[in-house]
């Protein structure tokens, strides 16, 4: 019985030692778990599953990505353990720094209380745009970005200072050189907004007033600019054969750059014309010679066979619209001017495709609009050059011009120096569509480009020509702006019946940290800022 006993108590002591030991060990495991837990890294939104394409020409990687804040805070293997508080699963999806478009015309949209979402942007996976460009900007930088960083918007923003708007400043429309002391002035003008942050300066040396500027006046104010870093971005003088010509506004532009020691970027590149089709090969060899004699040039595009402007500027003669409205619509009535408008107008409309490539795309009476400078003029039983005479009379019309060969879009297209752009305008499907439109014809279409190649030339090249140091690329300490998308569903909605369709297949938009679109819907999170060059 005795020896019953001890086996029992032994059998009992060994039980309760295993459970005890079981208890503690279960206690230290919880421990560990909970140091583990204590020691994973931290962050306010974790990307995972997704190919990430850092905005670098290399290849994607099969990368998780981190944001705290601002900022990407991380960079993870796919296994390493992160604690998040949001998580975001890109499974199947391409993940992208934000598009950076370097020339749009988005500043009313930005100042508006209904449009600064601009949403028009953000759903073609922009979270960047430019402002200022072909020579109109604010003359106060500063006092637009403090207005905007009050009002709110939807994309970062960045501003050129525009040698137009400049001129306007100092002398009007006056159509002469000049002096000296306006030189001076609007020198002065051009620094204080580079002190403010602007990335350089932006010429249209095809437009009023700055057409009338000789080329040492824009070589100076590029002096200025080059002085603190910026850049010189221009719309050439001539992309057809209107005054000087495609070269010779080429050898212009170059010239600018060498002499002010500047980088060059030529604004939505393009042969606009049937006179020039083709010289698109005798301009890539211009810029790759400049290339070998160390001058630095870039150039922006879109991806539309047609370009959007105003009908005055597309077709009536610059001498004519000097000084004033007014007096530009005597001289449009002035019975001793009419053989030379008559001749010169014509022959603009023959340089831009006919009547028939000119479409009406915005203009106060609607009736119109959709309808092609040849089928109004029909319609009011007049020549196409009296009908154009009238309808800048009567406000402000815009044009969409079909004046490109498919042949030289390409060509530039390929170019290593070549990015992305819209330089969108009401009327004209660029404003809503220039990206998708891109990826869908030349990427996922045509093959032009491969995915990296499009992502790099809409990201990570353009944050490189503009100077912007902590945007473009998906790389640890730079700023989150980053989109996820299907590359099946990223498609261009609008067209030149519907210009402004927004586009479809960005699923997550992400800037300066902030999750503005979720699973394609607009979060009214307004989370841009101005940029700094």
């Amino acid at each position: 019985m005795k020896i019953l006993k001890f086996k029992r108590n032994t059998a009992q002591f060994i039980i309760t030692l295993f459970i005890a030991m079981s208890i503690s060990s279960c206690a230290n495991e919880k421990t560990k778990d909970v140091e583990q837990t204590s020691t994973l890294p931290k962050v306010d939104i974790l990307i995972v599953n997704g190919t990430v394409y850092s905005g670098e020409l290399k290849l994607p990687e099969k990368v998780n990505v981190g944001i705290c804040q601002q900022s990407i805070c991380g960079i993870y293997s796919p296994n390493e353990k992160i604690k998040a508080h949001k998580t975001i699963d890109a499974s199947g999806k391409l993940v992208s720094p934000g598009f950076i478009d370097p020339h749009t015309h988005s500043l009313e949209e930005l100042s508006s209380q209904n449009k600064n979402h601009n949403l028009n942007y953000l759903t073609q996976g922009v979270t960047t745009v430019v402002n200022g460009n072909d020579g109109d900007s604010p003359i106060d930088i500063k006092a637009m970005a403090n207005k905007l960083g009050r009002n709110g918007i939807g994309t970062n923003v960045a501003f050129y200072i525009g040698h137009n708007s400049v001129r306007k400043e100092v002398m009007g429309k006056a159509a002469r050189y000049s002096t000296p002391e306006e030189l001076k002035y609007m020198e002065s003008i051009v620094e204080q907004a580079m002190l403010d942050g602007a990335l350089g300066l932006s010429t249209g040396l095809y437009y009023v007033p700055g057409t009338y500027a000789n080329t040492d006046e824009v070589v100076s104010l590029a002096k200025v600019a080059s002085q603190f870093g910026g850049i010189y971005d221009t719309h050439l003088r001539d992309e057809s054969t209107f005054n000087i010509g495609f070269e010779a506004a080429l050898d212009e532009a170059i010239n600018v750059a060498e002499q002010a020691n500047i980088h060059l970027h030529l604004a939505h590149i393009k042969a606009l014309g049937v006179d020039v089709w083709g010289q698109s090969q005798l301009a890539i060899d211009k810029i790759s010679q400049a290339h070998h004699k160390g001058i630095s040039i870039s150039a922006d595009q879109y991806p539309w066979l047609a370009s959007g402007t105003k009908l005055h500027s597309a077709v009536m003669p610059k001498w004519a619209m000097a000084d004033s409205v007014q007096a530009f619509h005597q001289r449009l009535n002035d019975p001793l001017l009419s053989e030379k408008l008559q001749r010169e107008i014509l022959d603009n409309i023959r340089r831009r495709g006919g009547p028939e490539s000119l479409l009406i795309t915005a203009f106060k009476d609607k009736n119109i609009v959709g309808l092609t400078l040849k089928q109004i003029a029909k319609l009011y039983d007049k020549s196409a050059v009296d009908t154009a005479i009238y309808l800048v009379q009567q406000g402000e019309v815009r044009v969409a011009s079909y004046n490109m060969n498919v042949e030289d879009v390409e060509r530039f297209m390929k170019q290593p120096w070549v990015v992305t752009s819209s330089d969108g305008t009401n009327g004209h499907p660029r404003k809503y569509a220039s990206f998708p439109k891109k990826f869908q014809t030349y990427v996922k279409g045509k093959k032009l480009l491969s995915v990296t190649e499009f992502i790099h030339q809409s990201s990570g090249k353009t944050a490189q020509i503009l100077g912007l140091a902590d945007r473009g690329f998906i790389k640890k300490g730079y700023k989150a702006d980053i989109i996820i998308f299907d590359q099946n569903d990223f498609k261009a909605n609008a067209n030149f019946s519907k210009w402004n369709e927004y586009s479809s297949g960005i699923e997550h938009v992400i800037v300066n940290g902030q999750h503005v679109i979720e699973n394609g819907k607009f979060s009214n999170k307004l989370a841009g800022e101005f940029v700094h060059r």
